[in-house]
């Protein structure tokens, strides 16, 4: 794995803006406790958090920071829902189920807006997401995604918005129509993940920063997590570690994909130009498969994301890169500075689905949010409480889900990727 000791949150705008300074004490010596969780971003303090408040014994072991990878730097967008279509489960399950997983989707918006309210948050969240149609196939599509929504699933927060009324959400002629979701919306990443963990402290979990999982060994006495300074023995462990999972399990890696993404912030705009901008101040993004996406910050900058890059390298001087995709969308920004340009890395699985499950009875694991992770990774936390304390019907549901492995093995994978995707780019453009 790689070394991420004493590493501080990436360079963004994020960073910049959090509003928690603790630091976590780094693990010295053994412990022992009901549950270890290996990795502090959301699945893992969100984790932390449901088992604490179910009585458990909780130590979360993090390489770096809380919240250092994709959980604090990602979009902020809140998205019902998950990455992949709702036809994507039907294979492996009845239609009483596929309404299960069409409810806990929904769900995962409502874990974020009460841990919120309950723990008294500060991340900004606001509520309302667009989908944007970029050319008149995108625009059926998405009508009837919500004619579908409705019909199968009772689901009546969608409002599809003509191209005369575009204008109410974004100031540009690129769309030719979008999907309002009120129920969706955005908020800061690395305050929300911040703010979790501050709950799950509250609770009485513990959380060990700069204290990077060594090995993982289990004996009949249970497991032992071992750190180059410490040990955490404990009954059940659960990984959350997404791309950086690496050689704790070999088999699990080999199911995601890591995925870098990235986001510039401009600096900030007059009030009535950055208002006019969005007027609903909803996210959005795009209906290309590489899609943009894009959001207000309270503070009145444009946060722009996009530039997906299936190779893992970073576009060259890349906030210039990223400026030039922005003007596509709001080419009247052309006078307005770039302050902040970072990335990070998603991780993606074959299908899109969420991989949750468990590598024998006491080692669960949840990983493959495929961009949807800010609010997937709320219920993530909450099923493998559920599931440790005994009520696994909901988290099994996602055990009937096959996941294949990414072809090429640790050598070709990347490649093959690269050329699969420059085929989506294409069909973007046609």
């Amino acid at each position: 794995m790689p070394s991420f000791a004493n590493q501080r949150h990436v360079a963004s705008y994020y960073a910049a803006t959090a509003n928690d300074t603790t630091n976590h004490p780094t693990l010295e010596g053994t412990m022992s406790v009901d549950v270890c969780v290996i990795g502090a971003g959301l699945t893992g303090v969100s984790t932390a958090l449901n088992l604490a408040e179910r009585g458990y014994s909780v130590a979360v072991l993090e390489a770096s920071k809380t919240g250092w990878a994709a959980s604090g730097r990602n979009g902020g967008q809140l998205i019902g829902g998950f990455a992949c279509d709702i036809d994507t489960f039907a294979p492996f399950m009845d239609r009483a189920d596929l309404k299960r997983m069409w409810d806990m989707g929904i769900e995962t918006l409502d874990i974020v807006k009460e841990r919120v309210a309950k723990h008294k948050i500060d991340c900004d969240l606001t509520l309302g997401y667009m989908t944007a149609a970029n050319k008149p196939r995108n625009a059926d599509a998405l009508r009837e995604w919500r004619d579908d929504a409705l019909k199968r699933f009772g689901y009546d927060q969608f409002h599809y918005v003509e191209r005369d009324g575009m204008a109410d959400y974004v100031q540009s002629s690129r769309y030719v129509g979008g999907l309002y979701d009120a129920a969706g919306g955005h908020l800061h990443p690395l305050n929300y993940t911040l703010g979790l963990a501050r709950a799950a402290c509250e609770a009485g979990a513990k959380i060990f920063e700069n204290s990077c999982v060594t090995s993982l060994r289990t004996s009949a006495g249970g497991h032992r997590v071992e750190t180059a300074r410490g040990a955490v023995q404990a009954k059940f462990v659960v990984l959350a570690c997404n791309t950086y999972l690496g050689a704790l399990s070999p088999e699990l890696s080999r199911k995601i994909m890591p995925v870098g993404t990235y986001v510039i912030a401009t600096e900030p705009l007059d009030p009535a130009r950055a208002d006019a901008l969005m007027p609903a101040k909803a996210a959005m993004c795009d209906s290309r498969f590489v899609l943009d996406y894009f959001r207000p910050s309270p503070d009145k900058r444009m946060l722009w994301g996009g530039k997906v890059s299936y190779s893992t390298l970073a576009p060259r001087n890349l906030a210039e890169a990223m400026r030039r995709d922005m003007l596509k969308t709001f080419p009247q920004l052309a006078d307005v500075k770039i302050d902040y340009a970072w990335g990070g890395f998603v991780d993606i699985t074959m299908n899109r689905a969420p991989h949750f499950g468990r590598l024998s009875p006491t080692v669960y694991f949840a990983q493959g949010f495929s961009g949807h992770g800010v609010n997937t990774t709320g219920l993530a936390g909450k099923l493998i409480a559920e599931a440790i304390d005994g009520q696994a019907s909901r988290f099994d549901l996602f055990g009937k889900i096959r996941h294949r492995d990414f072809p090429g093995g640790a050598t070709l994978r990347t490649p093959a990727l690269v050329l699969a995707m420059a085929w989506y780019r294409i069909k973007d453009l046609l």
